[in-house]
């Protein structure tokens, strides 16, 4: 589709959409699979060891973007290919569907249409026409009175047959040289207010910190079980996702944090590692009152280093060198409303900032998930000052 073709993407038929996502992945496969390998450069780049260039990952985009811009956008990719390769095993709001479910959740008619479905959590989401991605619409476990039934009947088996073989075919095609990372989705945090409602979670936090605690065990227990299928199947690395950060700071108190989650964490990481892959933290907004205390329990590369919501320049000072970060290109104004030299000139300050002093330890990419707003003229903007092109 030509960037001028874009007004009635939306309204293209599902089995069109899908077979235009599926070129896409396939024209941008082929691409990587020619580049000469990048692995232990981005390895060297994470630990601070690397040749001063920031390593890449720009695939981070709706579906909604693949569709608008179609065959342009996969040429980008094709000309910039990424350096690392994102494992993605099912979709954030809908989970791992086994061959024999039914009925199937569609994920592009889920995405592109109004409906509403049930995960495999049991939390219902609904998605508007028009709109970038999925809401929590209700949540399974409304009192604390069913929290056993839920134990029983309602958690999904982490090791449930074919849980991650959607990626596996991916994986054996990049692992020898592309970074590959496997992610988890709605890691702690995210899932207890997906099982819960966020309102009820606040509450819960100050009344019932006992039942809290419970399902958080079984959270953990669930979530070190996937660490563990990714580190059998190679990855280099773990992409956990737990949004913590408003604009403005942390949700909840950095006292409560610590109390509830951060020895959990803390935890999941060391298992990362026991099982030689690196871990690397999602969290949106403004998380810079625990960042100090993430580098202490391990973690290696911090996600998404949101600036409209953290200063980039006290980041670098206070925690560069300790360990790697990523994304930093804002999405929210920046590649929306700015022009294509604006752009330029703002990844190249971020490199300066946050990746050449320190050996290239930043995984340079948009600071969230791309979205069909963003003019073309500045995603060819950023594909160029991201590689280096003048």
């Amino acid at each position: 589709m030509s960037r001028v073709e874009t007004e009635d993407f939306r309204l293209l038929p599902v089995s069109e959409m899908e077979a235009r996502l599926a070129q896409l992945e396939k024209r941008v496969n082929a691409a990587q699979c020619a580049y000469p390998p990048t692995k232990e450069r981005v390895r060297q780049a994470l630990r601070g060891k690397g040749d001063g260039r920031c390593p890449v990952r720009l695939k981070r985009h709706s579906l909604d973007l693949i569709l608008k811009y179609g065959d342009e956008l996969a040429g980008l990719f094709c000309e910039y290919p990424d350096d690392v390769v994102a494992l993605i095993p099912y979709d954030i709001t809908i989970g791992y569907q086994s061959p024999g479910k039914t009925p199937r959740v569609n994920v592009v008619e889920a995405l592109m249409t109004d409906m509403q479905w049930l995960d495999e959590w049991g939390t219902r989401w609904g998605h508007a026409f028009g709109g970038v991605g999925a809401t929590p619409l209700d949540c399974p476990i409304k009192d604390w009175a069913m929290l056993d039934d839920y134990f029983e009947n309602g958690m999904p088996d982490p090791n449930a047959h074919g849980r991650l073989d959607s990626v596996t075919a991916s994986l054996a095609l990049h692992k020898e040289t592309k970074y590959c990372f496997g992610i988890i989705h709605l890691a702690l945090f995210e899932r207890l207010h997906c099982l819960r409602g966020m309102e009820n979670v606040f509450t819960d936090f100050l009344i019932h910190e006992a039942e809290v605690e419970r399902l958080l065990d079984g959270l953990e227990e669930y979530l070190l079980e996937i660490v563990r299928q990714w580190g059998a199947l190679g990855a280099d690395a773990v992409f956990f996702t737990d949004d913590w950060g408003s604009q403005s700071g942390l949700m909840i108190s950095p006292d409560q944090w610590r109390r509830l989650f951060k020895d959990r964490y803390a935890r999941t990481f060391a298992e990362v590692h026991r099982l030689g892959m690196d871990a690397i933290f999602h969290s949106c907004g403004n998380v810079t009152g625990i960042v100090g205390e993430l580098v202490d329990i391990g973690l290696d590369v911090l996600d998404p280093v949101q600036p409209g919501a953290m200063d980039i320049e006290e980041l670098a000072r206070d925690f560069g060198g300790q360990l790697a970060f990523s994304g930093a290109v804002d999405v929210q104004e920046l590649l929306v409303h700015g022009s294509a030299e604006q752009v330029k000139d703002e990844v190249r300050r971020i490199i300066d900032i946050l990746g050449r002093p320190f050996g290239g330890g930043l995984l340079l990419g948009p600071a969230n998930v791309m979205t069909p707003d963003i003019p073309f003229v500045n995603l060819e903007a950023l594909f160029e000052a991201a590689h280096g092109v003048a």
